[in-house]
């Protein structure tokens, strides 16, 4: 295979240079393009008349999909950003030696730009017929030789370009990726809030219980941290004085690569003063089923072969309901660290001695529970010890006030009443340092300077992180991370 795509690379050079000796610029960029082929088609598909088609002129440009000739005639495939058209070219119509010369030697994935008139064929098709061309790019490598495109997954992903050309539902699909998050970022707008931009390197890494990557500021003589959350910055701007913040941008996470894992991925954070996570569980309902309506047309939609319901209120249940309810346990068994190991060693489930209880009731849960919540469900009310940026609870200070959204069996979406309290604050920064110490290369920093903007006064606040590429993949239908984003991190080949 290999020695055959050589072959035809250098059969396409061949003509390249075929072209170049007839004095024309095979890469000229002179040629402006005044028509889409979508426009095209929404103006004039349903026009029968052949005089009518006649007298409409267009100027586009496009990368040819198919090429047949028949001998005096040649039929191609164009297609530009917006859709795809036929064009005709009649070695009558545009010259003999021009069609000779030039028109023949044009391949499969050549960019043209062409000018011509509409008709439609005797089958009925809408087509343009080309009147002048221009020859805009030469392509020296070949599109693969099926037409519905790449069938390696890999290669996919490698070259995406390629995915991009010959799969027209990819495009597709990143188009309605960029919708989605043109739709949150105007719903956040309309709610009154402020998008901001902050740091992607920090010098203290923080915001979430995660291992970070670590590059070196050469003139400061220091290390940086890429981010792993913006939180701790978005909420320096909640005391400074913004009731309403957020943000859509990359984290950085130096994790394992899955299907649902991608170690450079998109959050949108966003801060609320004066909300709690039940403000925030609202909040996020309408959102997502705002989005839904949007890009699928209704708040039930078919997803991996379920259907998901966004339409509001979506179930809310404990860690110890949600065990009870998916995993049959025992309400009882739950409340006390003797009965958490028990029931793990019935379901086959390892739990390390040195975690507490929140922890291990944490673990049983994502082991459990997490992959059974197909419907949107908020799971509530967090062990203190699994949530160090959580404000506790006033009636049951050994729970958090939080959140975190299942849907499709996967985490969506982690929010919390924040902690204001610094001395709080401080106290669980100095036991994620012990943790660190101890060898948890995922625990957190002591921030100093977060300590002194909450000693400054932060006002009670609502915050929470929604996973976009998650969020995508439930609304395209895809099962695979590395589906929705255009650049995936890969293993570099062996």
């Amino acid at each position: 295979m290999a020695q055959q795509d050589n072959q035809i690379i250098q059969s396409r050079k061949t003509k390249l240079e075929a072209i170049r000796e007839q004095g024309v610029n095979p890469y000229p960029n002179d040629f402006k393009p005044e028509n889409t082929l979508a426009w095209i088609r929404e103006n004039f598909d349903a026009i029968e008349e052949a005089e009518a088609l006649a007298k409409v002129s267009v100027k586009v440009a496009g990368r040819l999909m198919l090429l047949r000739n028949f001998g005096k005639l040649t039929f191609a495939q164009m297609r530009d950003a917006t859709g795809a058209l036929q064009i005709a070219a009649a070695r009558d119509e545009i010259g003999a030696d021009l069609y000779r010369n030039l028109f023949r030697k044009i391949e499969v994935g050549d960019i043209l730009g062409v000018t011509g008139h509409l008709f439609r064929t005797k089958k009925g098709e809408l087509t343009i017929r080309v009147e002048t061309f221009q020859l805009l790019t030469k392509a020296v490598r070949p599109l693969p030789e099926k037409f519905h495109g790449l069938e390696d997954r890999e290669m996919r992903y490698r070259q995406r370009y390629v995915d991009l050309i010959v799969n027209p539902e990819v495009r597709a699909l990143f188009q309605d990726r960029s919708t989605i998050i043109r739709l949150i970022r105007t719903y956040m707008e309309e709610l009154g809030f402020l998008e901001v931009e902050t740091p992607m390197m920090h010098p203290i890494p923080g915001g979430a219980v995660a291992r970070p990557f670590i590059t070196h500021h050469n003139a400061l003589g220091t290390d940086l941290y890429l981010r792993i959350a913006p939180e701790l910055y978005l909420k320096r701007l909640i005391v400074g004085g913004f009731d309403k913040v957020f943000e859509i941008n990359r984290n950085f996470r130096n994790e394992g690569l899955s299907v649902r894992h991608n170690p450079e991925f998109t959050m949108m954070e966003f801060y609320q003063a004066y909300a709690d996570y039940r403000d925030l569980m609202r909040l996020t309902e309408n959102l997502l089923f705002h989005v839904a309506q949007q890009v699928k047309g209704a708040g039930q939609f078919e997803w991996n072969g379920q259907k998901l319901d966004f339409t509001p209120p979506w179930e809310r249940l404990t860690l110890e309901e949600s065990l009870v309810k998916y995993a049959d346990a025992d309400a009882l068994q739950l409340t006390t660290e003797a009965g958490l190991e028990a029931f793990a060693k019935e379901r086959e489930v390892y739990l390390d001695p040195k975690w507490d209880a929140g922890k291990k009731l944490l673990e049983l849960f994502e082991a459990l529970v997490e992959k059974q919540l197909i419907q949107p469900t908020f799971i509530i009310d967090y062990p203190v010890s699994v949530s160090p940026l959580a404000r506790s609870s006033d009636d049951r200070p050994e729970i958090t006030e939080r959140f975190e959204l299942f849907i499709g069996g996967w985490e969506i979406a982690n929010a919390f009443s924040e902690l204001n309290d610094p001395e709080d604050q401080a106290a669980r920064f100095r036991a994620q340092v012990d943790a660190k110490d101890a060898g948890d290369l995922e625990a957190m920093h002591f921030d100093d300077d977060y300590i002194c903007a909450l000693e400054h006064g932060m006002p009670p606040t609502g915050g929470e992180g929604i996973g976009i590429d998650r969020l995508v993949m439930l609304l395209t239908d895809s099962t695979a991370i590395r589906d929705v984003l255009l650049f995936p991190q890969l293993k570099p080949r062996g």
